[in-house]
């Protein structure tokens, strides 16, 4: 099954964010996708909190939302709308992630589990916990490429979220993403390798890249991975759409060779000696 990655760089205006994604899916659709992948906060990136505060909405308000329902049912095409910041009840926002399918429903959702409160070397700090509220449910869900569990970008670092996925009869993993340069550099092929491989499942990441209208950068290097951790597809550091085919007898291939899944236990809780 063919799958379409979107790389973007995202900036202050959700109009303009919306136009690049509705044509990934009518091009995603052309190269002949049965389902796109989109980045972390596709709609709308701008750490300018007063700035962006009038586009952050309630998920029924979305504009963004709204642009990519249409494109995917005129399409036929699902997606993977990696995630908006929607606004909540309690005055903060959620991480969240749709899947769409090809006729425009939402089939699912998910908020982000795990929020990015960090200090970087080179004085770079993110406090997502400010704006944000975190998810408390894991979620997957039926789409025309498998059973697809749903993850966030700082998700990544988190390998029990993926053990549960899987659990729960996931074989791609998705993990759209707004990683900074320093961490990307560092770690983000590797942990996602790991996750493939720990897994047995493919992997998706579509991520932001380049620099964006509010003054950061991200990482890029969207990536597709197989379950025996080789890198089927990589986007480099600028925008654009690529393509990659999951062949379902690589993932029989993976999981008959070492069969991980069936040999998974319990943990017992750790003794501590000393």
């Amino acid at each position: 099954m063919r799958a379409a990655l979107l790389q973007m760089t995202s900036g202050v205006d959700p109009l303009a964010n919306a136009r690049t994604l509705t044509d990934a899916v009518r091009a995603a659709k052309d190269g002949g996708a049965a389902m796109l992948f989109t980045p972390e906060m596709s709609g709308l990136i701008d750490r300018d909190r007063t700035r962006a505060a009038p586009h952050i909405v309630a998920e029924d308000d979305d504009p963004v939302l709204a642009a990519v329902r249409e494109a995917a049912a005129a399409a036929g095409v699902w997606v993977h709308l990696g995630s908006l910041a929607v606004r909540v009840g309690d005055g903060r926002a959620a991480n969240r992630g749709f899947v769409i399918d090809g006729d425009g429903r939402v089939r699912a959702r998910y908020d982000k589990l795990h929020l990015f409160d960090v200090d970087l070397p080179g004085g770079e700090q993110w406090r997502e916990s400010a704006g944000y509220v975190p998810g408390d449910a894991t979620v997957v869900v039926a789409t025309p490429v498998g059973p697809l569990g749903l993850s966030i970008c700082y998700d990544l670092r988190f390998p029990d979220l993926y053990r549960a996925l899987t659990d729960a009869g996931a074989t791609v993993l998705a993990v759209p993403a707004a990683f900074t340069v320093p961490t990307g550099r560092a770690h983000w092929e590797v942990l996602l390798r790991a996750r493939a491989i720990e897994a047995g499942a493919f992997v998706i990441a579509a991520a932001q890249a380049g620099a964006h209208a509010d003054g950061r950068t991200t990482y890029g290097h969207s990536l597709a991975i197989d379950p025996w951790g080789e890198v089927l597809l990589d986007l480099g550091e600028a925008a654009g759409l690529g393509f990659v085919d999951l062949q379902q007898t690589r993932l029989d291939d993976v999981r008959a060779r070492i069969p991980v899944l069936s040999h998974r236990r319990a943990i017992p809780a750790v003794e501590v000696v000393g």
